[in-house]
């Protein structure tokens, strides 16, 4: 699994001209599901986020996490972050997971995060055709792979 996080100051989805998640401080995060992810890297992904400390302290330095803010999460499907553009100019997503194993992981990645967090998680709609709007705070953005566990 891969995510893409992204501090912000606000982020919403909108499908078919209706907004279906809205925060203001906290993190909209984009996951991309491959064909070899499992429940373990849900796990540790969940945990990884819930105690990431980007968000600023008092002094400016960032120590807090979203839990330490309060803040909310939005998690939005993307395949795209699976994309390989080792040959060519059109890029392949080969490896990300189709949409039966992939929908089944999205979903239990979101749950086990509201769980885990104890809030709920905003999210986009799987599949759809989705804008998705953000104020980055910082800028800060961290990609994670669970298969990269650095």
């Amino acid at each position: 699994m891969r995510i893409l996080i992204q501090r912000v100051k606000e982020a919403s989805v909108t499908v078919d001209y209706e907004i279906v998640s809205q925060i203001e401080e906290g993190l909209l995060i984009l996951l991309g599901v491959e064909n070899e992810d499992v429940e373990q890297d849900i796990e540790w992904l969940c945990n990884k986020v819930l105690n990431l400390r980007i968000f600023n302290d008092e002094k400016g330095i960032m120590n807090k996490s979203v839990r330490d803010i309060d803040g909310d999460i939005i998690v939005v499907s993307q395949f795209t972050l699976h994309a390989s553009t080792k040959k060519g100019n059109r890029p392949s997503y080969i490896k990300a997971a189709r949409p039966e194993v992939a929908i089944p992981l999205y979903e239990k990645f979101v749950e086990q995060l509201k769980t885990n967090f104890g809030k709920e998680i905003g999210t986009g709609i799987f599949g759809a055709d989705m804008k998705v709007q953000l104020l980055n705070d910082g800028p800060v953005t961290i990609w994670i792979d669970s298969k990269q566990k650095e």
